[in-house]
């Protein structure tokens, strides 16, 4: 309620500037202070206090009218992120491949609890509009890239999925835990996904998964189209051997950068050796 709530009595400052940027959703983009005590339960003028804070920092932006958004302090600091950043500097090239060679949407997606987070998209005017975005998230079982980081995810995960329940987008939406069980065991065998209709009507979209030394999922490479626009088939091995060129670089670099760091010489100091300083 906009008046506050006893419930955060004695929390932290942290949780309570983290509850405020979680309630910008990709549905309010933008939110007014009331809005954001609201959503939250923290009193106005607390709100008020660390909303002007945030502004201040970069972390948030004042819009006209008085309302807020997400600053770009926030995307400055996201993009130093390890996992996302050299995933997206090796995926790219083979990206722009597909994209040159299909000009529809190619999506870049890792595994984020039971959803998949989209680090990467390219699209261009031909391609058709889809509801996926950068930074944007969606359900596991709906997608190609969702099913494809699923299928190689230890079977946890799979059970997970199930128990939060498979919700219906459309009527080929799979809902049935043993159909998605025998889905994801022939995207094992083929090492290749596909979504017909599964989130939305008229889009289709083809996936595989980059890949840890041992088989783990790292992300998943993908390219969505309009129903009728191209062979789903034909797309696969294409969009497979691009995600398996990428699960290489990726080993290779960390060989390379594991072998560097063997290679580091250690320095003990012994007895009357410097300690530092000059």
């Amino acid at each position: 309620m906009a008046g506050g709530s006893t419930e955060w009595r004695g929390r932290s400052v942290i949780s309570k500037v983290v509850a405020l940027l979680d309630a910008f959703t990709p549905a309010t983009p933008e939110l007014s202070l009331n809005e954001l005590a609201a959503l939250t339960g923290l009193p106005v003028s607390t709100t008020y206090r660390l909303a002007s804070e945030l502004v201040g920092w970069g972390g948030l932006e004042r819009v006209e009218g008085g309302g807020y958004r997400i600053g770009l302090r926030l995307w400055e600091i996201g993009s130093l992120a390890p996992r996302g950043e050299t995933l997206r500097e090796v995926a790219l090239p083979y990206m722009n491949d597909l994209y040159e060679a299909t000009h529809e949407n190619v999506h870049l997606a890792v595994l984020d609890g039971t959803e998949a987070l989209y680090v990467e998209k390219l699209s261009g005017r031909r391609a058709m509009p889809v509801r996926t975005r950068r930074g944007g998230r969606l359900p596991l079982h709906a997608t190609a890239v969702g099913k494809v980081l699923l299928a190689y995810a230890p079977e946890h995960l799979f059970r997970a999925t199930v128990e939060a329940g498979l919700d219906r987008y459309t009527a080929h939406t799979i809902i049935a835990p043993g159909h998605l069980r025998r889905a994801l065991a022939e995207i094992r065998r083929t090492g290749i996904a596909y979504a017909r209709e599964e989130l939305t009507v008229g889009t289709l979209s083809v996936a595989s998964a980059i890949l840890d030394p041992d088989g783990g999922p790292v992300a998943a490479l993908s390219v969505t189209l309009r129903s009728g626009r191209g062979d789903l088939r034909r797309l696969g091995p294409a969009v497979h051997t691009a995600a398996i060129s990428v699960s290489r670089e990726l080993q290779e670099r960390a060989l390379l950068a594991r072998d560097r760091s063997d290679r580091v010489p250690v320095v003990a100091a012994g007895p009357g050796a410097p300690t530092g300083g000059s």
